[in-house]
């Protein structure tokens, strides 16, 4: 491979910086969302409006993220490579598209969806830049706080759909996507703990040197996570087949994280983590196909 085929592109810098692979979940789950609160009159066009908006406002967030982050990226293998810790990108051009990107997405869902869709939306990228950024040097605890701005697009999605935030159905798709997170990224941060550790980020992997305590947390979440998806059959949100296929996915997701906590072997976290993005998009799937 020539040093012109091997070298980044422009544009594969933008999406780097963008982390578009990542918000794809932000566009499945806002989507998710919107749909479940839609009812039988789907607007196809306020639909696509409102994931893609959404996904441009979480790119601003994450853009910032890495700005803020440079310091820290350039000493971690999976991170070093992105545009600005590796200087192809300045901070400030950095900062300005990600700022850019950001507002883009808030302009598109004034126009696609409804105030209470822009508001969460605000609330998702502040919470993500200017409370778990920080918090990710300071400790171990971050990895919670983080699961709050990745819980909520499905509220942006449920509001922007016209339904009210005052009930406690988009609560029950807030809390399941809260809890799936956890032993999501204990499993990452259980893969990459070399490389959180060469930042000196105190992520419960790295503080937690024989892994004991982050298995069972990765044990107990996704414990937790079994009676919160069956939330939506009892606020009658779906049919009982539902409640049925959520089950077995929920015990399927635990077996691997039990599996975790007994040995915190490499192959046992990379099962866990390729499990956990197995289980989401299928429960998302299976309450869409039942959706009452």
């Amino acid at each position: 491979m020539t040093s012109s085929e091997s070298a980044p592109s422009a544009l594969g810098d933008l999406l780097t910086l963008m982390k578009v692979r990542l918000n794809s979940l932000v566009v499945f789950t806002t989507g998710g969302g919107y749909y479940m609160a839609a009812g039988d009159h789907v607007d196809a066009l306020g639909l696509v409006g409102t994931c893609l908006s959404t996904a441009l406002v979480a790119s601003g967030a994450a853009g910032l993220n890495q700005v803020a982050e440079r310091d820290v990226d350039i000493l971690m293998n999976r991170t070093r490579s992105r545009p600005v810790p590796a200087g192809r990108m300045t901070p400030a051009t950095g900062r300005m598209i990600s700022i850019g990107l950001a507002l883009l997405g808030l302009a598109g869902l004034v126009l696609v969806a409804n105030v209470e869709a822009v508001v969460v939306a605000v609330v998702t990228f502040l919470t993500y830049v200017l409370i778990y950024t920080p918090l990710k040097r300071r400790t171990s605890l971050s990895t919670v706080v983080g699961a709050v701005p990745g819980a909520l697009p499905p509220l942006i999605g449920w509001a922007a759909a016209g339904g009210s935030l005052a009930a406690p159905a988009p609560w029950a798709l807030f809390l399941l996507m809260f809890f799936w997170q956890l032993p999501h990224f204990l499993a990452i941060s259980w893969l990459y703990r070399e490389d959180y550790g060469r930042a000196h980020l105190p992520m419960l992997a790295v503080v937690d040197t024989g892994g004991q305590m982050t298995g069972r947390q990765a044990a107990l979440w996704a414990a937790t996570l079994i009676p919160v998806t069956l939330l939506p059959s009892a606020l009658r949100m779906v049919d009982a087949a539902y409640g049925v296929g959520a089950l077995i996915l929920g015990i399927a997701f635990l077996a691997t994280a039990v599996k975790f906590a007994m040995n915190r072997s490499r192959d046992n976290a990379r099962l866990l983590f390729l499990t956990s993005i197995t289980y989401l998009p299928l429960l998302w799937i299976l309450m869409a196909a039942t959706r009452a």
